[in-house]
Parts: C-alpha cells; sequence; structure tokens
C-alpha cells in the first residue's frame, strides 16, 4: 500500500535553501546529512540533494502541494514579500484548482492548489 510521496529537488547551496523554506515559507528542518537536506510543513516533506552545479535556467523541478487554506497561504506569503512566480498568481484554473506558483533560489517551481469543486 502506498502511504505518501516525499519529493526530492536540487539545490546548490543548502543555506540557501534552508534560509527559503524555513525563514519565508515556515518549513521546518527534520534531517541534515550534508549533501542531503529534509524539511517539513504541517503533513508535506520535501528532501534536496546538493547539485553544486545546477544551471538553475535548466532546472524542472516541481512540486505540486495541495491546501485547505490557499488564499490565507497566499496573503501570507505576500504579507512576507515572497516572490510569486509573475505568470501564476494566485487563479482559477479550468481543472477545478484554484492555484498560485513560487520559484525556489534554483528554480524549482512549487505550484499550490485547492480544489474549487
Amino acid at each position: 500500500m502506498l502511504t505518501a510521496i516525499i519529493p526530492k529537488l536540487p539545490m546548490r547551496n543548502k543555506t540557501t535553501t534552508k534560509s527559503y523554506y524555513i525563514d519565508q515559507l515556515g518549513f521546518t528542518q527534520i534531517g541534515d546529512y550534508g549533501d542531503y537536506l529534509l524539511l517539513k510543513k504541517d503533513n508535506i516533506e520535501i528532501h534536496f540533494f546538493e547539485f553544486k552545479n545546477l544551471n538553475p535556467k535548466e532546472n524542472y523541478g516541481q512540486v505540486y502541494i495541495r491546501t485547505h487554506a490557499i488564499e490565507s497561504l497566499y496573503q501570507s506569503l505576500l504579507d512576507k514579500k515572497v516572490s510569486i512566480h509573475p505568470n501564476a498568481p494566485l487563479q482559477n484554473k479550468p481543472w477545478g484548482q484554484k492555484e498560485f506558483a513560487l520559484l525556489d533560489p534554483d528554480n524549482n517551481l512549487l505550484t499550490f492548489g485547492e480544489s474549487i469543486t
């Protein structure tokens, strides 16, 4: 039986990744193994592996994160001056989701969505 999925995304600099996810997005660190970092917020985990030579313009890492409070999450990020993806502000999508997206410092796309159906 499948019980969870935990994305693994590349990071060039662990300090930068931790600062973004912890200070701006509200994650907490649950593990640090040198070149492997584990972060958690609420019921989700994201793991990061070191990739010092990553070219962010060639990184297509993506995660879709479901939420039950998208409007308050969106507003809290705006209040913290977190950059929202310029092509993905909070909006209703034809597939029945209200979504917005962010790009982390390594160009990993984080899309947040809540069902509107």
